[in-house]
């Protein structure tokens, strides 16, 4: 038995999850049908789905409640804590018996399972980030053949190893209590995703079952079971690189390796075979190389190069890969603050744009590729360049990835590891090298991968080298167990892991966690090396304003949260429960200061409306604005900062939360908002202590002239004080362009009815323009009766909204109803006085006839009737 090291690859029939591709003279047999699930030892045997996870089959046999629908979460918790077995029959034929050799292949079991095949134990699998092989010919029988899985229930696993332990190790976010377990923290102990037993953003659902698909494998002689082609060397003339080939041989004899770019052949190198593991080097080149650059600086060009392994000149198996020809470095230069640390991509560095990235369901299988697509669009529709893989979840599918490398999207990949400190016994070290080992080799030849890092935050929790700050872990502990845990975070983070990445992916950037500043020392808001997660805005309940007093190197993490849409609401909550207080609306917030903690900052910012619907849209409006200010302080602090990764893009069920789309890939404000905040040349104004401070910020690889004209207007848009400044705009940076007193332009009382209209212009383009507000929106004096003129009409996208209107329509939200999903390219934005605008809706179901009177428009002048006083 041991741990599967073979090609995996995308198969579009497999709902994106891991795959591979049949190969000359090999055959396969998948074995994802005909399944059958039942409680260990006791039940009736049903139906079951693979790839898939008990819970799903369950509810699908209405054996259990939908655990995302108002408190039924509580109601499934008895599930982890049972064993299940699943059963398979297929047909062998006596053909498929004459390869030399056949592989049982499980690509994702979910977690402690014992595989039988034809009652003979074949794999006993322990962990949930690795795929398992065994070589089972002679097990099989022509005819019919029985595999069954029996799933051992993590939560007793975990029980026992903490038991063996003798004492608890933190994990902040385990929900233990919720799922019954009293103080015990057993997910440190399984190598599972840590998010299934709850964090602050998600429920408690600890799932087993068949994650990722499961096949036969037949071969001869001889099959390439991985291929790394490692770039030595790159210029604009040629890519000099090395197919690194692993070859399992069940005989020892010569072959031929050939590389291939398409039909082209690059390299070929007889060699020699001996039985068991090979490996070889083979160099090749390529000329005129195109680069693989992130979308917003050039094309992301990939390469389709092909290993063939072939025995007496005829093939007996290949593998391709998709690789990007590309630089990508960390830069940490010394200068009087501290040290760099940003992203060098083909010689040129890049600020880094973009969020942090969850898992999408609670339940792996259930995402297929039009979720993973959705999300990956958006990502590049919101001018981002780098998505986080966050440490709590699991190494994604290939479809993530490959969707990356064609998006021109750059990956900082957590291992998982998130919050928690971890046992360090000699097992699991070797479970964590080999679940390193496996991921490592399964992600290397991705063009969009940019780094590996450690862990999140758990350096920063612990605190090693400073008794005063951290979470308050290591004071629960005596002298001996500190040095104890402090010794295996020091193996895992600072040997092993860097180890791994070093061996087997050698070239790329490792970083021991998240944040982290320079050995010896921990991050904090102020820290100038290294990536820095600020959370003084909301946790500490720091002013918006504080964004741009705590600004590291690299932000790689930052939030606030809002409510979804009422339209998402009503997924998991009945009329009854429309309030933000109701345990319904609790059940759906997991943090716990959450609700509140939206109220209160309303409060500083808004009028609160009484309305549950408006109170959602104006919570929107809040974390927008917030997140959007943010941005524009890391942008404006360019070069110093050069990264700005929000916490978070996305959900994993419906629920209150940091996210930018929620659990349906519904926008929120905030992506509505970040799209623009994160376009490449943009202005930002900071109004405070009575002066508006506007900077200009340039991605362009190029210096620029450039003209900012201001206009102050009243809501009726009448022009009541202008200026014009000519600006020479510097490649690549910010540049602090204007500072000008409020009162230059306006008195306090007129500041509340008039807006400053920033708009930047390069030639006689506009570029950007920028609405600015000189007060709270909750001291505007907006318009109540405003005339709104909107017309719809088809378009070949699907259908054009225009609008305008006679004064300033603040935050118009635009909705066709419960009934009618779509996609609105704009959405809460400011409709200023005579401006007409045009989106598109596109509709998610064709066929759809849409009028102007269907158009619902909400807008923030809408919400100040009724409000909490």
């Amino acid at each position: 038995m041991r741990k599967l090291f073979t090609d995996i690859i995308l198969m579009a029939a497999l709902g994106g999850l891991l795959g591979c591709q049949t190969q000359p003279n090999s055959d396969m047999i998948e074995l994802n049908d005909n399944w059958t699930f039942r409680q260990a030892g006791k039940g009736t045997w049903l139906d079951a789905r693979v790839p898939g996870t008990v819970h799903t089959d369950l509810m699908r046999h209405n054996k259990i409640p939908d655990p995302y629908f108002r408190m039924q979460e509580k109601e499934v918790q008895w599930v982890d804590k049972t064993d299940w077995e699943y059963s398979c029959r297929f047909q062998v034929a006596e053909e498929f018996l004459e390869f030399d050799a056949v592989t049982l292949e499980c690509l994702g079991l979910d977690t402690y399972a014992d595989v039988y095949l034809n009652d003979k134990l074949v794999i006993l699998a322990d962990n949930f980030f690795v795929g398992w092989e065994k070589e089972v010919k002679k097990h099989l029988k022509p005819g019919e053949n029985h595999l069954r899985i029996f799933f051992h229930s993590p939560i007793t696993i975990g029980l026992q190893a903490l038991a063996k332990h003798k004492y608890g190790l933190p994990a902040t976010n385990d929900q233990s209590e919720r799922g019954g377990l009293g103080d015990k923290l057993v997910s440190v102990f399984l190598r599972k995703p840590g998010y299934h037993f709850g964090w602050d953003w998600g429920p408690r659902l600890v799932t087993s079952g068949i994650y990722r698909p499961i096949r036969l494998q037949g071969w001869n002689k001889a099959r390439l079971t991985d291929v790394y082609f490692h770039q030595d060397s790159l210029t604009d003339i040629k890519a000099q690189l090395s197919a690194r080939c692993e070859v399992e041989s069940l005989v020892d004899h010569e072959a031929l390796i050939e590389i291939f770019q398409g039909d082209t052949l690059l390299a070929m190198q007889e060699v020699a075979m001996l039985e068991g593991k090979n490996k070889f080097h083979i160099p090749l080149e390529i000329y005129d190389p195109q680069l693989w650059w992130t979308h917003d600086l050039g094309k992301p060009h990939l390469y389709n190069l092909t290993a063939r392994l072939s025995y007496q000149r005829k093939p007996i198996n290949a593998l391709t890969r998709k690789i990007g020809l590309r630089t990508i470095k960390i830069v940490q230069t010394p200068d009087k603050k501290g040290s760099s640390f940003y992203f060098e991509l083909n010689g040129k560095p890049i600020f880094a744009k973009g969020a942090n990235y969850i898992p999408n369901d609670m339940f792996i299988p259930r995402v297929g590729p039009e979720k993973y697509q959705n999300l990956i669009r958006s990502t590049v529709d919101a001018n981002m360049n780098m998505l986080r893989i966050w440490g709590g979840g699991f190494y994604e599918n290939d479809i993530f990835y490959d969707l990356c490398n064609e998006a021109g999207v750059l990956v900082w990949q957590d291992f998982m590891f998130a919050c928690s400190m971890y046992p360090g016994d000699p097992e699991f070290l070797r479970n964590v090298e080999e679940e390193a080992v496996y991921n490592v080799k399964r992600l290397r030849n991705h063009p969009c991968m940019a780094i590996w890092c450690g862990n999140n935050e758990i350096d920063v929790a612990w605190s090693q080298y400073n008794e005063f700050m951290g979470w308050g872990w290591k004071q629960q502990y005596t002298m001996d167990q500190r040095r104890v845990i402090w010794n295996t975070y020091d193996t895992i983070f600072h040997k092993l892991l860097p180890t791994v990445v070093g061996a087997h992916h050698p070239g790329m950037f490792y970083w021991p966690s998240s944040p982290f500043n320079i050995p010896g020392k921990h991050a904090n808001s102020h820290t100038p090396n290294g990536d820095i997660h600020y959370w003084g805005v909301w946790h500490a309940e720091h002013p918006f304003s504080a964004y741009y007093e705590n600004i590291g190197r690299f932000m790689s993490e930052y939030g606030f949260q809002s409510f979804p849409e009422l339209k998402t609401v009503k997924t998991y909550a009945l009329p009854e429960d429309w309030n933000i207080e109701s345990p319904v609306m609790a059940a759906h917030q997991r943090s716990g200061i959450g609700n509140l903690r939206i109220r209160s900052y309303m409060q500083q910012h808004y009028r609160v409306p009484k309305d549950f619907a408006q109170f959602l849209y104006v919570g929107q409006l809040l974390q927008a604005e917030g997140i959007k200010m943010a941005i524009e302080a890391h942008r404006a602090s360019m070069p110093y900062c050069m990264g700005s990764l929000y916490w978070q893009i996305n959900d994993v069920w419906p629920v209150a939360s940091w996210s930018g789309m929620d659990y349906y890939q519904r926008w929120k404000a905030m992506h509505y908002f970040i799209k623009k905040a994160f376009e490449r040349t943009i202005t930002a104004a900071l109004v405070k202590d009575g002066k508006v401070r506007i900077s200009v910020i340039s991605d362009e690889l190029g210096a620029r002239e450039g003209e900012l004209r201001l206009r102050l207007y009243d809501f009726a848009g009448k022009k009541l004080w202008k200026k014009d400044t000519v600006i020479q705009m510097p490649e690549n940076s910010a540049l602090a362009a204007l500072e000008l007193p409020i009162a230059e332009m306006c008195d306090l009382a007129t500041a509340k009815k008039v807006f400053l209209q920033v708009d930047l212009y390069v030639g006689r383009q506009r570029v950007f323009r920028n609405p600015v507000y000189l007060t709270n929106a909750k001291d505007l004096e907006l318009p109540q009766q405003v005339q709104i003129e909107k017309r719809v009409l088809p378009s070949d996208e699907g259908y054009l909204i225009r609008l305008s209107a006679n004064q300033l329509v603040k935050n118009v939200f635009l909705d066709f109803g419960d009934e009618v999903e779509g996609f609105f390219t704009d959405n809460y934005f400011d409709l200023l006085p005579g401006e007409m605008v045009h989106i598109v809706f596109r509709p998610e179901k064709k066929g759809v006839e849409l009028k102007a009177e269907d158009l619902q428009v909400l807008s923030l002048g809408d919400t100040v009737q009724g409000v909490i006083q």
